[in-house]
């Protein structure tokens, strides 16, 4: 998000390459790096930090000095352990033995769920995804409401029956009609408008969550738009 500049060594001119605007760089994403002092030897930051201090001072001579000295003490690492028969075991990484490549441990190769996945974070080398679980929440409530209100029907299906058997006589009671029609049989959810088929409208739980996840799917076309519209 900086300026980049071409420097002629030939004739010491100096050409504009890259000049971001100001649109640009409010765009940047947000770095989040481990802090410092919680890495570990072996963490990027932490490894290269001499390297990177003489590459930001614009020291070429000493960055390669730097990078020289760290790959030599892993080199003489590698040799200590097959000179002792030592096992090298990465934490974060497995060889496939079909491929014989190195591969992540913790990879997530699921698609990013915009309506659950809210952002992906690393925590002790191991990346993860914070999620709502808006969509467990929502189907653990309208299980809750289907099961009230099989509840009601059966109860109400009891007492139409009761009334039925006590308040008609019995040379009668196939001939008149039950006070209480019998209840339908339990559907499933509409898609369509969100509401239970045979039963009574939502509950206004689940109304809250359904108007919240179509306020979410909006704001995703819109985020999705506009990214769009930056790659154009």
């Amino acid at each position: 998000d900086g300026e980049v500049h071409i420097n002629e060594l030939k004739n010491g001119n100096t050409e504009m390459f890259w000049n971001p605007t100001s649109e640009v760089r409010r765009q940047r994403l947000k770095r989040h790096i481990v802090l410092f002092e919680e890495q570990t030897d072996f963490e990027s930051e932490r490894l290269w930090q001499h390297v990177t201090s003489a590459i930001n001072k614009g020291d070429q001579h000493k960055a390669t000095q730097e990078k020289f000295v760290l790959e030599e003490e892993q080199r003489n690492a590698a040799r200590e352990r097959r000179e002792s028969g030592t096992e090298w075991k990465p934490l974060l990484f497995q060889q496939d033995a079909g491929t014989n490549e190195w591969r992540y441990k913790y990879e997530d190769l699921r698609p990013w769920d915009p309506l659950n996945d809210i952002a992906q974070f690393e925590k002790d080398g191991i990346l993860q995804t914070m999620e709502r679980h808006l969509s467990t929440r929502m189907s653990n409530h309208k299980a809750t409401c289907i099961n009230n209100q099989i509840t009601r029907h059966k109860r109400s299906a009891k007492d139409c029956r009761r009334r039925k058997t006590s308040d008609q006589p019995s040379n009668h009671s196939q001939n008149t009609e039950s006070s209480c029609s019998t209840p339908e049989s339990v559907q499933e959810l509409s898609d369509d408008d969100g509401k239970y088929l045979g039963f009574e409208s939502l509950c206004a739980q689940c109304g809250k969550e359904i108007n919240h996840l179509k306020e979410i799917h909006s704001a995703v076309l819109s985020l999705q738009k506009a990214q769009q519209d930056i790659h154009r």
